[in-house]
C-alpha cells in the first residue's frame, strides 16, 4: 500500500481493508493475558524528527472480535490513561457498590440477549477498577536505578520514544501479552537527510536499551520483539525528500531463543539480508509477504495454531462466516527468520 492509512492497516491487520482485527488482537485471543489488573494490549505513541504521519485508533482495532480484545491506548505523557483516578468524594467501597450493582444488571441483560459486548462492558468495568490501583504503580519509576534510564537516555514520563520503551519492559513484567509502540517522524518527504538522523536519534537507544534490558532479565528469551515501517521510500528522490514506496519495506526483529515447538530446532538469530534488486525498486528475489508469511510466523512463534484462530460472526454477520487470524492462504513461501545466514 501507498498510502499512510491502508499501509498501517496492512501492516496491522493483514488486509488493507479496513474491519479486520489487528494482530494484537488475535494474539490476545488466542493467548489471554497474564496480567489480571492491565489491559492485555497496550499502545503508546510518540513523535519528533519529521513530518508526523497520521494514525488511527482503529490501527489497533479488534475488528469482528468482541471488543474486549482491542488495544488500550496510554497517553505518553501525563495521567497515562484518562479519568482512571476516583471521582472526589467517592471511597472504593462506595465505587465497588455502584460497580456491584451495574453488572448485576448488565448481566440480567445479557442472559437474555447473549451479546458479547455486554459481557466486554462487565469486564472492561472491572478492568478500570483494578487500574486505579495498577497504573500509579506502573507509572512510578523512582525504583528504576539511574544505570537504567541512562541506559535508554530518558528520565522516564517525557512523551519520548526512549520512555516508552521503558515503559514497554514494565508492561511486559506485569504480563500484558501485546505491546505496541508507534514513532510519527519518518515521513521525509522533504529534508531526508537531517531528518532522518534527527529521527534515529530519537528512536535508536530506547530500541537497543529495550532489548539489551530484556536480554539482562532473562525475559528475551519468550519475547518476541518485531521493528517494521509502514513502507519503504522510493529509490529515486523527491526533491530533498523520498517518496512513499510500496514494493518493499524494511522489517527486522529479534525472536525468543526457545526451541521452535513446530519444526523442533533452535530459532535462528536476528539478522538482516539485501534482498533488492540493484534498481533498488523491488526485491531481486525471496520476497516475503506480509501476511501470508511474516504474520503467519509471528503467530507461530507466540503459540497459537493459526488454523485454530477462527471465529463465527454469527453477531456481525449474518451468514455466519468463519474468518482465520492469517487468512485463507495454508502456506507462503520460507518466512522472514528461515532467512540463511
Amino acid at each position: 500500500q501507498i498510502n499512510h492509512d491502508p499501509a498501517h492497516t496492512f501492516m496491522n491487520t493483514g488486509s488493507s481493508v479496513s474491519g479486520r482485527p489487528s494482530m494484537g488482537s488475535w494474539v490476545l485471543y488466542g493467548l489471554g493475558s497474564d496480567g489480571q489488573d492491565l489491559p492485555g494490549f497496550v499502545v503508546l505513541t510518540s513523535s519528533g524528527g519529521g513530518q508526523d504521519q497520521p494514525i488511527a485508533a482503529r490501527q489497533w482495532h479488534s475488528g469482528f472480535l468482541p471488543s474486549r480484545f482491542q488495544g488500550v491506548q496510554f497517553q505518553s505523557k501525563g495521567d497515562p490513561v484518562l479519568y482512571v483516578g476516583r471521582p472526589d468524594g467517592v471511597s472504593e467501597r462506595d465505587q465497588r457498590q455502584v460497580l456491584d450493582a451495574v453488572n448485576k444488571l448488565n448481566q440480567v441483560h445479557n442472559d437474555h440477549v447473549d451479546d458479547p459486548e455486554i459481557a466486554t462492558r462487565i469486564s472492561q468495568y472491572e478492568m478500570a477498577f483494578k487500574m486505579q490501583a495498577s497504573v500509579p504503580g506502573l507509572m512510578d519509576i523512582s525504583d528504576e536505578p539511574q544505570s537504567v534510564l541512562d541506559m535508554y537516555g530518558t528520565k522516564g514520563g517525557d512523551g519520548s520514544f526512549a520512555s516508552n520503551c521503558l515503559l514497554a519492559r514494565r508492561l511486559a513484567e506485569r504480563g500484558v501479552r501485546f505491546i505496541q509502540l508507534y514513532h510519527r517522524g519518518w515521513d521525509h518527504h522533504g529534508g531526508i537527510k537531517n531528518g532522518i538522523n534527527t529521527t534515529s536519534q530519537l528512536v535508536d537507544q530506547g530500541a537497543a536499551a529495550l532489548v539489551r534490558d530484556l536480554k539482562q532479565r532473562g525475559m528475551l528469551e519468550d519475547t518476541l520483539v518485531v521493528w517494521s515501517g509502514e513502507f519503504g521510500r522510493t529509490p529515486m528522490a523527491q526533491g530533498s525528500g523520498r517518496d512513499h514506496h510500496a514494493p518493499q519495506r524494511s522489517i527486522g526483529g529479534k525472536p525468543f531463543q526457545q526451541r521452535d515447538l513446530a519444526r523442533r530446532r533452535p530459532q535462528p538469530r536476528s539478522r538482516s539480508r539485501n534482498c533488492c534488486h540493484s534498481s533498488q525498486f523491488g526485491p531481486a528475489r525471496n520476497a516475503y509477504h506480509l501476511r501470508h508469511d511474516q504474520h503467519q510466523r509471528r503467530a507461530r512463534l507466540l503459540g497459537p495454531n493459526r488454523r485454530a484462530l477462527r471465529i463465527l460472526n454469527r453477531h456481525h454477520h449474518p451468514q455466519r462466516t468463519k474468518c482465520r487470524a492469517c487468512g485463507r492462504f495454508g502456506g507462503g513461501r520460507t518466512s522472514l527468520w528461515d532467512i540463511q545466514r
